[in-house]
């Protein structure tokens, strides 16, 4: 059967592989502590479940591709809350399946295939939803690499002047996967005046904002000029709720034009009952500041493991990841193969990009519980 080259030339998805090498060693009998992917492991809160249930009618016909008004004014009055920033309601947001499907889709919306405006820029290391879109999107994609010597930013002055005419769309991810670092104010304001300059959209995925450990992460939201800026959130992270599926694409009028036209061709809004649910997650906060707290000593924790083991942390200010240096002469894989022969599952930064060699990353989603026993195992093996 012939398939797309464009599947054939990106291959497995490298979270897949990861996943199969941790199906090897389960099926020979061995115990495993995973902080390889980032999926939430906690419970999600009964207030959610029973909203989800309550909106369980006898009959339930095709969701609209707009939302439920009402989720659509919970995540106006979270993203007013939470950024001071005041979005419509109406004209400027719409749930969407989660944030993966959302981010993988959207380069369709503004990539010229073949035209003057066929180029993506995105990071690396990173999450690979949003580069693996813009290449079934027909579009070029450029890669900036993310290092430490700058924070984990980009380097934008790296961009040259034919590479910011042909770019149609640029992608950052702050709070970030999995650097664990966080953007500035002047990031967001630097690249909307260069959207507008060179007539691109940014794309923001702010997934992770809600899991931080000091100062609340800002939002490309608060930008002075956001008409080209469009910001993807999940309740996934912030909630829990990575079953669910349920998260917000905000972006001004203009875009959000384009995003109307488009959604309703590919169906993917969340079941009407999952909208009721997410309704209620967006419009409390303690169960947030609970699972903060919980992230927050498992952090500790790790922090100190490798703080005693003389590990580098190289980012750690926010999300539920750590990025830890690997030593001199130990690949990311060498490491990653090695930790898992104990017991201990972690991604090699070298499966997140190119920059990510040098790199593990661990996610912390196991039980507190489950965290002491690997600091355990780990004091022998580091």
């Amino acid at each position: 059967m012939r398939v797309s080259p464009i599947l054939k030339e990106l291959g497995t998805y490298p979270f897949v592989e990861v996943d199969q090498a941790k199906r090897r060693a389960l099926a020979a009998g061995r115990s495993l502590i995973d902080f390889g992917l980032g999926e939430p492991r906690e419970p999600v809160e009964p207030f959610i479940r029973d909203a989800l249930i309550e909106g369980l009618d006898a009959a339930q016909g095709y969701p609209r591709s707009a939302g439920l008004p009402k989720l659509r004014e919970a995540i106006a009055t979270w993203t007013e809350r939470r950024f001071g920033v005041a979005l419509n309601p109406e004209r400027e947001i719409v749930p969407t399946l989660g944030s993966k499907e959302a981010i993988f889709s959207f380069a369709h919306l503004v990539v010229e295939r073949g035209g003057e405006k066929d180029t993506v820029i995105t990071t690396e290391p990173g999450y690979p939803v949003a580069d693996r879109g813009a290449r079934f999107a027909g579009a070029r994609v450029t890669e900036l690499p993310l290092r430490a010597a700058v924070g984990f930013l980009p380097d934008l002055d790296a961009v040259g002047a034919e590479t910011w005419s042909r770019t149609a769309l640029v992608w950052l991810n702050y709070p970030n996967n999995p650097t664990a670092a966080v953007a500035t104010g002047e990031l967001y304001e630097r690249i909307s005046a260069l959207a507008a300059q060179h007539d691109f959209i940014v794309a923001s995925d702010e997934a992770y904002s809600e899991i931080y450990f000091d100062a609340p992460p800002v939002s490309a939201l608060q930008c002075t000029d956001r008409s080209r800026i469009a910001v993807f959130n999940s309740l996934s992270k912030r909630s829990s709720m990575a079953g669910y599926r349920s998260g917000f694409l905000a972006a001004s009028p203009e875009i959000m034009a384009a995003v109307r036209t488009f959604r309703p061709m590919i169906g993917a809004t969340p079941q009407e009952f999952v909208q009721r649910a997410s309704l209620a997650a967006w419009l409390e906060e303690s169960h947030v500041e609970r699972m903060r707290e919980r992230y927050r000593q498992k952090r500790e924790l790790l922090l100190s493991l490798f703080g005693r083991a003389g590990r580098r942390v190289a980012g750690a200010a926010a999300t539920m990841f750590l990025w830890v240096e690997t030593e001199a002469g130990e690949t990311s894989t060498d490491l990653a193969l090695r930790l898992l022969d104990a017991g201990v599952v972690v991604t090699p930064g070298s499966a997140l990009g190119p920059s990510g060699e040098g790199y593990i990353r661990l996610a912390l989603v196991p039980t507190f519980a489950d965290c002491q026993r690997a600091v355990t195992i780990l004091e022998d093996v580091l």
